[in-house]
């Protein structure tokens, strides 16, 4: 999707929730450039290992259920700029997607940057002989976010990879005290993209000031705010994905 549209956002919880459904879930971060996944699970400071099967990816919890790589684990310092040309970013993404000791996992995410850049197009071509189950696009209901996933979509279409279905992300704020509904964004453009698709619309997330904060704090927002209005819509995203895959590696 578009920059700024909840990609990293829609990733983590949908990590989480799956993680709650007793799956193991694994996170590729390839946006290369502004890497979030690791500040939003709150692991900005570890360390990346090495052991005999490649890199030990960062893992969020005791269990294990939740492992993470991401270029933010290998930067010096959190502020330094990754100012690459492509060959260089298509050889990080492929030594990810190799040289990572990921074990055995159920779903492998995979966190985009913007658009469609050399990194989609490395990550798809790495990821081919693992028959990737496919892409979820994320858009805001706005008509300029929208305009960018129907590229994303030709994207995926030129690229054989399927569809599972688009996310309007920020589809609305719900008030806290009067459970009111306002569409600051205009409403229903993900929908309405994906009818016109034919692919399907996975649902439409509120903005929801405890997500941002759980995602600020590196919180678990589907254990401690299961009364959120964005808890339901989050949860029946995560439910569509295991009811319309088998549990295994992506």
């Amino acid at each position: 999707g578009k920059g700024g549209v909840g990609k990293s956002t829609i990733t983590t919880e949908l990590a989480l929730s799956l993680r709650h459904s007793g799956r193991k879930v694994g996170i590729l971060d390839v946006d290369l450039c502004g890497p979030s996944i690791p500040r939003m699970f709150k692991v900005q400071d570890n360390d990346v290992h090495q052991c005999d099967s490649g890199w030990v990816p960062v893992f969020v919890d005791q269990d294990k259920s939740i492992s993470l790589m991401s270029i933010g684990f290998l930067l010096e310092k959190p502020d330094d700029a990754v100012v690459w040309r492509g060959p260089k970013k298509n050889a990080l993404i492929k030594q990810f997607v190799a040289d990572v000791a990921w074990g055995d996992l159920d779903f492998l995410i995979v966190d985009t940057p913007p658009g469609t850049s050399d990194e989609h197009i490395s990550t798809v071509e790495a990821l081919r002989p693992y028959k990737p189950l496919g892409a979820i696009l994320v858009t805001t209901p706005q008509a300029v976010s929208v305009g960018d996933v129907r590229r994303e979509l030709t994207f995926c279409k030129k690229t054989g990879l399927r569809v599972l279905g688009i996310v309007e992300n920020m589809s609305g704020f719900v008030c806290p005290h009067c459970s009111e509904c306002t569409n600051i964004f205009s409403k229903g453009g993900g929908e309405e993209l994906a009818k016109h698709a034919g692919v399907p619309f996975l649902g439409s997330v509120p903005l929801d000031p405890q997500l941002s904060q759980s995602l600020e704090e590196g919180r678990d927002f589907i254990q401690e705010f299961p009364k959120s209005s964005a808890f339901p819509a989050l949860a029946h995203i995560a439910q569509q994905i295991l009811d319309g895959t088998s549990p295994r590696s992506s």
